[in-house]
């Protein structure tokens, strides 16, 4: 994407000296969707969590204290009805990134677009601007829409699937040449067609990190091409096993290399009871609904009736993230498991983040380390 032809050995170098989430920890971490009410859980469960700058300040600040790499919001404009309206109480997060950006020292501070409602070159200033905020540090999660609400609320049209990463595709490539390429440009492409391309400053890095969820067939073509992360669900350690090496098979016949990150859903207790009854008591405090019409949204409609139960308590309990639960011992045991299947990153989902990070700093990373799974 970049007409120098050392631009990907000189990115590599560059990232591996500077770029939290390109280091040399065996195992990264970072938390996801602390920006939106409920975070992943569409539950009613008690929990100190809530929806103010200052608690995703504390978040921040914590998990950058604890040398986590990778502080992600998750993208919403709306809601998704039920009980709680989960998600529907939400930072926007550009503005959301910068503000974390300033108020951490060395965690990765992602914003995510979702790319037909964030136009490429407005989209491209404002990821300079968090990256020259936070050092170099910048990241961007870009999704593709998928929730039809959202987009008519937006008065934007829902494209055909495999035109949503057509559209992606040039969506990098705009946004690519404005952080990359000096001087003024024009792209002309199937779905942008743009005059006078240009943008200073530059980012500090060579570019900022991307992160792409894309998992159908054009949707890991694109992530192979495009994406230096993809965000992988899995339900098993085989299945994920397979899926790390087809993505990064894929990312290899276009003479790339490709991360994977994956969210976990952690309960850590003392005991394995204390920490499966207080699993339970988020599925039974569920908001059933707003899990029904997540799932509806993300296709999930097509799972047989006798699977919907086991796949809603999914979406109640970390909308669908692979959970672990149990003992620091044993949550170090499923850490390790992932990261045999490939894994590169693990986002961590938590009920209650501020109480229960604290104890997973106190109680697993020592474990992680004698493990071998940091440094």
């Amino acid at each position: 994407m970049n007409g120098n032809p050392n631009f990907e050995t000189e990115l590599a170098d560059y990232r591996a000296k500077h770029v939290p989430l390109f280091n040399n920890q065996p195992l990264k971490f970072g938390v996801f969707s602390v920006n939106a009410s409920g975070n992943i859980f569409m539950t009613k469960a008690p929990t100190s969590y809530e929806i103010s700058w200052e608690h995703s300040r504390d978040v921040a600040r914590l998990a950058d204290d604890l040398g986590f790499e990778a502080f992600i919001p998750v993208g919403r404009f709306k809601g998704f009805g039920g009980e709680t309206n989960w998600n529907g109480e939400v930072y926007e997060t550009l503005t959301y990134a910068a503000g974390i950006a300033a108020e951490t020292k060395n965690i990765m501070t992602f914003s995510t677009l979702i790319a037909p409602l964030v136009h490429p070159v407005l989209a491209a200033k404002a990821l300079t601007t968090i990256d020259h905020i936070g050092g170099g540090r910048a990241g961007l999660n870009l999704v593709m829409g998928w929730n039809m609400p959202e987009m008519r609320m937006m008065g934007t049209e829902l494209r055909e699937h495999d035109d949503r990463y057509g559209y992606g595709a040039d969506w990098v490539k705009v946004a690519t040449k404005l952080w990359t390429e000096e001087g003024i440009s024009d792209y002309h492409g199937k779905y942008l067609d743009l005059e006078g391309l240009e943008a200073m400053p530059k980012p500090i890095q060579p570019r900022p990190v991307i992160l792409n969820a894309g998992a159908s067939p054009a949707g890991q073509d694109f992530a192979a091409q495009y994406a230096d992360l993809n965000f992988a669900s899995f339900t098993t350690p085989d299945q994920a096993k397979r899926y790390v090496a087809s993505i990064r098979g894929k990312a290899a016949e276009y003479g790339r290399t490709i991360g994977v990150v994956t969210l976990v859903v952690v309960v850590c207790r003392d005991t394995e009871e204390e920490a499966k009854a207080a699993y339970q008591a988020i599925i039974d405090h569920g908001d059933w609904e707003a899990a029904d019409n997540f799932m509806s949204g993300v296709s999930q409609q097509s799972f047989a009736e006798h699977l919907k139960k086991e796949y809603l308590a999914k979406s109640v309990a970390g909308s669908g993230g692979h959970a672990l639960i149990g003992t620091p011992e044993q949550i170090v045991d499923g850490l390790k498991e992932i990261k045999e299947c490939g894994i590169d990153c693990v986002l961590l989902g938590m009920l209650d983040y501020k109480k229960e990070l604290k104890y997973f700093g106190e109680r697993v990373m020592p474990l992680l380390k004698q493990a071998g799974l940091r440094i």
